[in-house]
């Protein structure tokens, strides 16, 4: 058995939760790659390690004084050091961030000094080699990354370690220079080194046991889903669940390698295992809900649309050249709706309008804004009957408008549109319906 455990910013932000990470990697010999993150907030009003980066080099560009700021990123890691009884110094590598600094090494850079230093406090605590990534994780000269290349180089490095730490969140482009993945990009590394080392399981541990079927911002207390296709994550991510970052499922999916959600905290919890298929059902017809606000729908009505070949691409072909990505096209015969970012439509929406009437030359064209979108995911659900007439019950119960609704043909999810102001209730009305309320 051979496992990458990636550890986030919650599981490493003082000497305390070091401690609960090294107990958690020795207690299995097979966790034999460990990715950390940048130290995370300490407390709800402590500021992350990342942020303070970010603080810090912005004084370096401005040319201002940022000695002060430095000193307390060196004391954060210094109480660690000192809490674990290390006989480790990090002076050299501050001043060396130092130097950077003051020579403009870029953002990417500063941001990416919060998971160097962890990784190499993390190696030094456990006894493992440390690797660092700008070594082993590639960007290309487009500052794509290179998934092929760093696969390469990574499994090479990696092949005869029987244990090492790499640090998450960065890399380097062709010229040496730090490049970051986005935020949360941690996530991603491990899946990297996963796919790298070829690894029986990728163990990602934060501060929940799991995933959730629903916000617990919005529902108290959700139920926790026990396992989830690589599919149905990919939905609910895309709309707005945050426990995984949505690109880290690409490379171990590509080698059939499970993901599994642990909590530092509860480390006995068995989490949400991520899969690529699964023969067992899940508990409820559906495996999540999930959503997003601010978005606005852009009706465009013409007599015998479905007749005018081309005319959805002449539709579309105005968005795209107004730079404006678009999330959903429900249609009917003579109806194509659009629905698009609330934030990027705004302040281009004649443009796009006139564009419009110039590609399409539609009847009539209505706008329709402050809308919130609500995915309804599930594998179960393409076994079940009335799925469908079921949310529109729970919503009719609440009073509660659609303003869209759209199948994939997989019949994996279930996209619903209703007003900004309905969401929550949307969504618990959702819930009580399929998770309180069993046939």
């Amino acid at each position: 058995m051979k496992k990458v455990v990636k550890f986030g910013g919650s599981s490493l932000a003082d000497t305390h939760q070091f401690e609960k990470v090294g107990a958690i990697v020795r207690a299995e010999t097979s966790r034999r790659f460990v990715v950390p993150s940048a130290p995370g907030k300490r407390s709800k009003d402590d500021t992350k390690v990342t942020d303070m980066l970010y603080a810090c080099y912005a004084l370096a560009e401005q040319g201002k004084d940022f000695k002060e700021e430095l000193d307390r990123i060196r004391d954060r890691y210094q109480q660690i050091v000192d809490g674990l009884g290390l006989k480790l110094s990090l002076e050299p590598e501050f001043a060396k961030i130092e130097e950077n600094f003051r020579a403009r090494a870029g953002k990417d850079y500063a941001a990416s000094r919060g998971e160097y230093l962890n990784a190499i406090l993390m190696s030094n605590y456990l006894g493992f080699a440390f690797v660092d990534a700008a070594e082993v994780v590639l960007f290309g000269e487009d500052g794509e990354f290179d998934a092929q290349k760093t696969n390469e180089v990574l499994a090479e490095r990696l092949k005869n370690m029987p244990n090492a730490v790499i640090p998450g969140f960065y890399g380097s482009n062709p010229d040496g220079s730090i490049r970051t993945f986005s935020r949360g990009g941690s996530d991603i590394t491990g899946s990297i080194v996963a796919k790298a080392v070829k690894a029986d399981v990728y163990e990602n541990w934060t501060d929940v046991s799991g995933f959730m079927i629903a916000d617990p911002r919005i529902i108290p207390d959700p139920e926790k889903i026990d396992m989830i296709t690589y599919r149905e994550l990919r939905e609910l991510s895309y709309m707005g669940a945050s426990v995984l970052h949505e690109e880290a499922i690409f490379p171990v999916r590509s080698e059939g390698i499970p993901i599994n959600i642990r909590n530092t905290n509860q480390p006995d919890d068995e989490g949400t295992w991520i899969v690529e298929s699964t023969c067992q059902r899940s508990q409820f017809v559906i495996t999540g809900i999930a959503g997003k606000k601010g978005f606005c729908s852009v009706n465009i009505e013409k007599d015998k649309m479905n007749s005018e070949i081309g005319f959805g691409r002449r539709v579309l072909q105005a968005f795209e050249d107004n730079g404006i990505s678009f999330e959903h096209v429900p249609s009917g015969i003579d109806t194509m709706t659009v629905f698009v970012h609330q934030d990027a439509f705004v302040n281009k929406e004649q443009k796009v309008v006139s564009a419009l009437h110039r590609l399409a030359d539609p009847d009539m064209i209505d706008i329709e804004a402050d809308l919130a979108l609500i995915a309804v995911v599930g594998r179960g659900m393409k076994s079940t009957r009335g799925t469908a007439a079921r949310i529109f019950a729970a919503l009719a119960h609440k009073n509660i408008n659609i303003r869209m609704i759209d199948q994939g043909s997989s019949e994996l999810n279930i996209i619903i549109g209703v007003h900004n102001e309905d969401f929550e209730e949307a969504i618990r009305a959702i819930y009580n319906m399929f998770v309180l309320v069993q046939l």
